[in-house]
């Protein structure tokens, strides 16, 4: 599938309350939301059939957008329902759903109060966001050149397009040096993320984590969070500085893409992939299979 480019894939995408052929969903060239980046978008994934905590991404699709300064002519629910109803009518059990919002092309310029909103969902199966292969022996780092900014510069609560033009540099960059992906400090020189999910590091039994204060604190880190609590595992949420990384001893990615992927390596620093990653991982993919009903003997 990785051949086909993505707008010759076949299907249906739900757009403005409507079921248009996947071939149909456009917009015009001159649309804001291409031009300002004031889009917000959603990543999921389903499961067996089951869009793993669907209500929590669309409320945050919502807040998201309350953030960019508009609001989607669609309810939670109402999104919901399309969401279900589109992962049936493309016949996937798994599969990955991108709801997003943007401003039309009813103006041109830095202001569009007047522009419409748009929101649609498209879902297509994707499988492990990195080489499965690679996944289990933990993936490679690069450290990116770009830092997450300051919350006074950006809206960092929102899953705004915008906030990802340095992802997809960063990413591009370690890329092209060999690399899966890369760790991204913040404007302080704290360490942040990676270009696309959260980062764990595991020292003396514990699980260490940066606190989202200027990042997206994801669904998929959060579940993990409270999988490690379920677990007796201690998580401290706290500033890490980069030198600190040289005296952990297992480090993991978390994200709706990525799920819980081990790292092996980030720059000169090493990590094995060790039981705590490797339990975490079980345990998430555990959490996302839709929990089947017990039939009453």
């Amino acid at each position: 599938m990785a051949s086909v480019p993505f707008d010759q894939l076949e299907g249906f995408i739900w757009m403005n309350g409507e079921f248009v052929k996947w071939a149909d969903a456009k917009i015009h060239v001159l649309t804001h939301g291409l031009h300002y980046a004031s889009a917000v978008f959603e990543g999921e994934r389903a499961y067996g059939g089951k869009i793993f905590k669907l209500t929590e991404h669309t409320q945050r699709l919502h807040d998201s957008a309350k953030i960019l300064g508009f609001t989607i002519p669609y309810s939670v629910a109402e999104i919901d329902a399309a969401c279900d109803t589109l992962l049936k009518k493309q016949g996937f059990a798994d599969a990955y759903v991108r709801p997003i919002a943007w401003r039309g092309s009813e103006q041109m310029g830095v202001s569009a109060q007047a522009n419409r909103i748009n929101c649609a969902i498209a879902i297509w199966q994707w499988p492990s966001y990195f080489d499965p292969a690679q996944k289990l022996k933990g993936i490679r780092l690069d450290v990116a050149e770009y830092r997450r900014p300051d919350p006074q510069t950006a809206p960092s609560k929102s899953k705004a397009a915008g906030l990802y033009m340095i992802c997809t540099l960063s990413k591009h960059r370690a890329e092209d040096r060999g690399y899966a992906d890369a760790m991204m400090l913040d404007w302080r020189g704290q360490v942040a993320e990676a270009t696309g999910a959260n980062i764990f590091f595991v020292k003396d039994g514990k699980i260490h984590t940066p606190k989202p204060d200027c990042f997206l604190d994801g669904i998929t880190r959060r579940t993990v969070i409270d999988l490690a609590k379920r677990r007796n595992i201690e998580v401290i949420e706290r500033a890490i500085m980069p030198e600190e990384l040289a005296g952990f001893e297992q480090c993991f990615l978390t994200g709706t893409a990525a799920e819980v992927t081990p790292v092996s390596e980030i720059g000169s620093y090493n990590f094995q992939v060790g039981e705590i990653a490797k339990t975490l991982m079980n345990d998430y993919s555990a959490e996302v299979q839709p929990k089947q009903a017990i039939a009453a003997e």
